[in-house]
């Protein structure tokens, strides 16, 4: 079998029949299916062809996404038994038949990918894309303990890593996050109600890999949280109490350990995450001890599918309101120049040291990433 990646020229002929689809299959399917065919003059992709890396990034964002639900056993191969148990089929038949790509939040929203690559350039700040642990260590505010940050980086699953490796010529993959690596995170942090997202912190907390979770290890993870919030002035909450609270949420078959299976239980795998929350997510877990009933009836009555829909759509409202306020904050600006020629010079250079400051919103500013959001 050729491989795409090796040939601009690869026809469809070229291919053997195969069994799996692979991430280099998956690029190739796009660049020669699917990219020639992004030229309606509304299309947000379409309004951003100067800017070839968005979308480019929007491409891998897509494609990762499809990865992420579609081969849920993390494996980097796509088999035609998943993409038939999938919705992948039915989400191209939508996106190609709906004018309003958001509207496709499985997989093609850009929004979605919006608030992915906006993130993780928020955290990249010596722009070589890649997440080191210590960037990390800033997601959310720093709500994520050292312990998981370390066992992210140290076990989470990462299909494309050996691809990955080879393209940096043998360097240790395990010591930072690509942008891909960095989508299987946020998706999975963001909505832990899935069984992806439940595979992918077990295997991270499951530190003897022996496929459950014993009270050493959820004692060791809640340690490092006690300490968190005995430093930041927070009621502390004892480990027997959190864990007799979260046992009569979830559960499990045997009460003296947890498996996979413990968590995707169809009447608690909506709350069953919050003991993930409670092991390594600071910020979430005091959400949820602090929660009102009559949000949370809210949520469960909302239009959104899913957690993530949820999250995407609020970051989205939140980074368009920061450009918002950017540009009004623009328009002062000039007005002061007009109305003051002799301090213009200085005003401007106020502004230049801000915009050294602050590199992801400079860089991002003047693509029209937000104002073009609703083509198809």
């Amino acid at each position: 079998q050729q491989d795409p990646t090796n040939s601009s020229t690869t026809t469809p002929g070229d291919f053997a029949p195969a069994e799996v689809i692979t991430l280099q299959m998956m690029e190739w399917f796009w660049k020669t299916e699917m990219e020639p065919y992004d030229h309606c003059d509304d299309s947000s992709t379409s309004s951003n062809k100067s800017t070839p890396t968005f979308q480019e990034k929007y491409a891998v964002t897509v494609i990762t996404r499809i990865f992420y639900t579609v081969n849920k056993c993390h494996s980097g191969r796509i088999t035609s038994r998943q993409v038939r148990l999938s919705d992948l089929v039915q989400a191209f038949q939508q996106v190609d038949e709906e004018e309003d790509i958001n509207k496709v939040t499985r997989y093609f929203s850009y929004e979605h990918f919006y608030v992915l690559y906006c993130r993780f350039w928020e955290l990249d700040h010596d722009r070589d894309y890649r997440i080191t642990r210590d960037d990390l260590l800033k997601y959310g505010d720093q709500s994520l303990s050292h312990m998981i940050v370390d066992r992210i980086f140290d076990a989470a699953p990462r299909p494309f890593e050996q691809q990955l490796q080879q393209q940096q010529q043998g360097a240790n993959s395990r010591d930072y996050l690509s942008y891909e690596d960095f989508i299987y995170f946020m998706l999975s942090e963001e909505d832990k109600a899935n069984e992806v997202s439940v595979k992918y912190w077990f295997t991270c907390v499951d530190v003897d890999g022996d496929g459950k979770l014993n009270n050493m290890e959820l004692r060791a993870f809640y340690a490092v949280q006690l300490h968190r919030m005995q430093f930041m002035g927070h009621e502390i909450v004892p480990f027997e109490d959190m864990l007799c609270q979260m046992m009569d949420m979830i559960k499990p078959q045997n009460s003296n350990f947890l498996v996979e299976s413990d968590f995707l239980q169809p009447e608690c795998q909506q709350v069953s995450g919050a003991l993930f929350d409670a092991l390594f997510n600071l910020n979430k877990y005091l959400l949820f001890e602090q929660r009102d009933p009559f949000v949370e009836r809210q949520k469960r009555e909302d239009e959104f599918d899913c957690d993530w829909d949820r999250f995407a759509c609020l970051d989205y409202s939140r980074l368009a309101m920061e450009e918002e306020a950017r540009e009004e904050e623009a328009m002062e600006i000039d007005w002061v120049s007009v109305d003051d020629p002799e301090g213009a010079e200085d005003d401007s250079d106020d502004v230049l040291d801000d915009d050294d400051d602050d590199d992801s919103e400079s860089d991002l500013q003047g693509t029209g990433m937000l104002g073009n959001s609703g083509g198809a």
